[in-house]
């Protein structure tokens, strides 16, 4: 199915509750991604807005769960739909269980931790309080990844700095929070009552009927 044209944060919103999952760059589906549905004159226009500040106020909606859930790159997930991709991707697993199995590592620990105990936590507040800093530990955006992609932590919103004017500049920082805090234990939690695999069918068929002419496997990449 063509996707439709986005060109403003609730056209991006209403797309992904419509269809379920977002990518942000074009990959292996033609047209699935919001790159491919948003005209080039959007993009670093200078004078509007475009998808790379439509992130936050999106993310803020709390219509729509973002992070890096597809192969270790940004997707945005409807609401209705995350419990489901949280049960398959964290198969039947909460933090705590996964790292007293040996299935999470001591740095994946203190990272979660870390975001869990202060809610929201900017991405330069969370290396400096665990020295990821010039000089000290690496491998924190491998870290981070990886609990987005397990979606243990997903991306809250992007908070840019002020000059002394008090006009934003630069990229936004990005704000990490649990899927816990924003959404709320219960609701994240809510399709643990089926086995993670049922969770991967009931995704794979809505993307089936989403897009009927892309072959299973193409589409089961994508969870």
């Amino acid at each position: 199915m063509p996707l439709c044209e986005v060109r403003s944060p609730e056209d991006v919103i209403e797309l992904v509750e419509e269809i379920g999952f977002l990518p942000f760059f074009a990959n292996d589906v033609p047209g699935f991604s919001i790159e491919e549905c948003c005209p080039p004159e959007l993009w670093f226009s200078g004078e509007v807005d475009g998808p790379w500040e439509w992130k936050g106020p999106i993310a803020r909606s709390l219509r729509c769960v973002y992070g890096k859930f597809f192969k270790g790159k940004a997707m945005f997930i409807s609401r209705d739909w995350f419990p489901d991709f949280a049960n398959l991707r964290r198969d039947g697993y909460d933090f705590d269980a996964r790292f007293n199995d040996g299935l999470a590592s001591y740095k994946d620990r203190e990272v979660y931790e870390a975001v869990a105990e202060n809610k929201y936590l900017l991405s330069k507040e969370l290396k400096r309080m665990l020295d990821y800093r010039k000089g000290g530990k690496k491998g924190f955006d491998t870290v981070i990844t990886r609990l987005q992609m397990q979606t243990y932590v997903c991306i809250s919103d992007f908070v840019y700095m002020l000059d002394k004017f008090g006009a934003p500049y630069g990229w936004g920082v990005a704000e990490y929070a649990t899927p816990e805090a924003l959404l709320g234990g219960d609701f994240v939690t809510s399709a643990y009552r089926r086995d993670p695999e049922e969770s991967g069918e009931r995704i794979a068929r809505h993307l089936k009927a989403v897009f009927p002419d892309i072959s299973e496997d193409r589409l089961r990449a994508i969870i």
